[in-house]
C-alpha cells in the first residue's frame, strides 16, 4: 500500500520554500562576467561546498571547545571523523579564506585549501575543483563571490535542518544547466521529471542504481521521497556511475552535501565498457541516459552478455542502456528511465525486435508520454519507461499480460518562452494513476479516454509492438453540453452566416481604402 505523504506543514515549517535562491543566483551570475557558464559552474559550486563543510566543522568545533573541561579536543581530527563530519585544516576554514578574500593571492589560497581538504579526507580525493589560481579568473570578482557566499549561514545545525545548502546547490545546478543549454543536459535532469520517476517507483528501501547518474539528482530525490514518507536517510543503498569526470565530481559533492553515502566508484567510468558494479542487482534503477547516443562504442560489445533481448545497434545506445538496466535488476526489481520518443516505435537496426522481445517477456509495466520542452538539452518530447522483472510479486497486484499507457502530453505549464514544467498536481495525476493500476493505492483504477488505458499484450501485438500511449488511450471524451444536435447546428450556422457577412463588409472596406491610396485591387 502506498504510504501517505507527510503534510505540507512540515515542509513549510522547515523552511523548504526559501525564496532567496533566485536573488543569490542573480548576484552570483552577475559576477560571471564573460566567463563561460560551464566553467563558472565549478567555481561557484566548489565554493558553496567549501562553505558548507567549513560551517559544519565549525559547529562541532565550537561544541568541543565548550567541552574542553571534559577532555574534548577541538583540534582532534578523530572527533570529527566519528561524527561523520569532514576535517577542515586551519588554512581551509572559511573564516581564514574570507579574511583574505581581497588579497591577490586568494585564488592560490583556495586551491591550497582544496588540496588540504582532499589530503585529510580520502573520500574527497580528486573531487574538489582546484583551478582558482588560474590567471583568467578575475580575483576581484572571486573575492566578491566569496563575500556573497559568506552571507549565507548554510552549514550550522539549524540551517542544515532547513536544507538551505541543498536547495541552493540544486537551484544553482538547474540554473547552470539552463545557462549551458544543450551541454547542461549532460549533468542535469529537470527536477519535475526526476520527481515523477521517483514517485512512480516509490523506493522506500533497498538498492538504488543509476549507471549514468549525472550530478546525482535521482539519488537526492529518492532520499527526499523517503524522508517525506516517514523514512530516513540510509534506508536505501545508493550505487551510481558517471563517465564524465567533471560531472562525477559534481555528483560526489552534491551527495556529500546531502549526507548521502553513495558508491559512485573510485573515479569516473563508462558503464558500457567498464562497469564499476558488475555484480550489482538493484531493487530500483533510475536513469536518464544521453538520448540517441551514436558514439557509445557498440562495435566492441557485439558479444556482451547483457544483450539478452537482442544486440543493440552500433549507431544508437538506447536499447543498450535499456538492457544494461534490466541486467542489473534484482528478480523483483523495477526500473524507471527516460528515453526519446523514437524508442517506442523505432523498427530500424533491430530496435523493433528488441522491444518486441521485451514485451513478449512481459517486462514492460507502464509507458508515459511526456510533453515537449521539459529539458534544457532538447525540446523534443520524451517518454518514461517502467520495466518490472516480476509483475506477479506479492508487493502489488498481479499485472501479468497487461501494460499501463499514460498520455501526459497535455500536462505541464510553460515557465518561460521555451521551457515547460510539470506541476505537483500533474505529477500526482500521473503517479496516482500508476499506483491505482498497480494496486498499491486505495483509489480504484479506471481507464480514462485520452489519458490512460490498461492494454493487454494481444492489443499491443495488434499494434505491431509499438508502445506509443496515444495509440491506446483513444480520444478524450468531450462533455455533453445538453444542447440538441439540430438546435446546435441551426445556431452555429446562423452565427457563421453573420461572421461571413461581417467579413465581406470588412473586405469591401479594405478594397476602398487601398483604392483611395492608389493601390486598388
Amino acid at each position: 500500500m502506498a504510504r501517505k505523504v507527510k503534510t505540507d506543514k512540515k515542509q513549510n515549517s522547515n523552511g523548504a520554500t526559501l525564496g532567496f535562491e533566485e536573488k543569490l543566483w542573480q548576484a552570483a551570475d552577475k559576477m560571471r562576467n564573460n566567463m563561460d557558464a560551464a566553467e563558472y559552474k565549478h567555481v561557484v559550486l566548489g565554493l558553496i561546498f567549501l562553505k558548507y563543510i567549513s560551517d559544519a566543522f565549525e559547529e562541532l568545533r565550537a561544541k568541543l571547545d565548550a567541552d574542553k573541561k571534559s577532555g574534548a579536543d577541538p583540534e582532534d581530527r578523530d572527533e570529527y571523523m566519528a561524527a561523520n563530519i569532514f576535517w577542515v585544516p586551519k588554512k581551509a576554514r572559511w573564516a581564514y579564506l574570507q579574511a583574505n578574500a581581497k588579497q591577490p593571492s586568494i585564488g592560490k589560497l583556495i586551491d591550497d585549501a582544496m588540496f588540504a581538504i582532499e589530503s585529510d579526507n580520502k573520500v574527497l580525493k580528486g573531487v574538489l575543483p582546484k583551478t582558482y589560481a588560474r590567471q583568467e579568473l578575475d580575483k576581484k570578482r572571486l573575492g566578491e563571490l566569496i563575500d556573497l557566499i559568506g552571507t549565507i549561514g548554510m552549514g550550522d545545525k539549524e540551517n542544515r535542518s532547513k536544507d538551505i545548502l541543498g536547495r541552493v546547490y540544486e537551484y544553482f545546478l538547474s540554473e547552470f544547466a539552463s545557462a549551458e543549454g544543450k551541454k547542461g543536459g549532460q549533468f542535469y535532469t529537470p527536477r519535475c521529471v526526476v520527481q515523477t520517476l521517483v514517485e512512480m517507483l516509490a523506493p522506500y528501501k533497498g538498492r538504488v542504481y543509476d549507471p549514468c547518474c549525472g550530478s546525482g539528482g535521482m539519488f537526492v530525490q529518492s532520499e527526499k521521497f523517503i524522508e517525506q514518507h516517514g523514512g530516513k536517510v540510509g534506508d536505501i543503498s545508493v550505487y551510481g556511475q558517471e563517465s564524465n569526470p567533471t560531472t562525477w565530481r559534481l555528483a560526489k559533492m552534491n551527495l556529500a552535501i546531502r549526507g548521502i553515502d553513495a558508491n559512485l566508484g573510485q573515479e569516473n567510468a563508462d558503464s558500457f565498457h567498464r562497469d564499476l558494479h558488475p555484480d550489482l542487482k538493484a531493487d530500483y534503477v533510475l536513469a536518464n541516459p544521453h538520448f540517441n547516443d551514436s558514439d557509445w562504442g557498440g562495435a566492441r560489445l557485439r558479444e556482451d552478455k547483457r544483450w539478452k533481448y537482442g544486440i543493440p545497434p552500433v549507431g544508437n545506445a538506447n536499447f543498450a542502456w535499456v538492457q544494461h538496466f534490466i541486467y542489473h535488476l534484482s528478480p523483483t526489481g523495477i526500473a524507471g528511465y527516460v528515453l526519446a520518443n523514437g524508442s517506442m516505435s523505432s523498427n530500424t537496426s533491430g530496435e523493433g525486435e528488441i522491444r518486441k522481445n521485451m514485451i513478449e517477456a512481459d517486462l514492460v509495466d507502464c509507458m508515459v508520454a511526456l510533453p515537449g520542452q521539459l529539458f534544457y538539452s532538447t525540446q523534443i518530447p520524451v517518454c518514461l519507461w517502467f520495466v518490472a522483472r516480476d509483475k506477479r510479486n506479492n508487493r502489488f497486484r498481479d499485472r501479468r499480460g497487461h501494460v499501463l499507457f499514460i498520455d501526459a502530453r497535455n500536462l505541464g505549464t510553460m515557465i518561460d518562452r521555451v521551457h515547460r514544467e510539470l506541476t505537483e498536481e500533474d505529477i500526482h495525476k500521473i503517479t496516482d494513476t500508476y499506483h491505482a493500476w498497480r494496486g498499491d493505492l486505495k483509489q480504484k483504477y479506471k481507464d480514462i479516454p485520452g489519458f490512460c488505458k490498461s492494454a493487454t499484450l494481444d492489443k499491443i501485438r495488434s499494434h505491431g509492438h509499438i508502445l506509443t500511449p496515444g495509440r491506446y488511450v483513444g480520444a478524450e471524451e468531450i462533455e455533453d453540453d445538453g444542447e440538441p444536435f439540430d438546435e446546435k447546428m441551426t445556431r452555429l450556422t446562423k452565427q457563421l452566416e453573420q461572421q461571413l457577412s461581417e467579413s465581406a463588409k470588412l473586405e469591401e472596406q479594405i478594397r476602398k481604402n487601398l483604392k483611395g491610396l492608389g493601390y486598388g485591387l
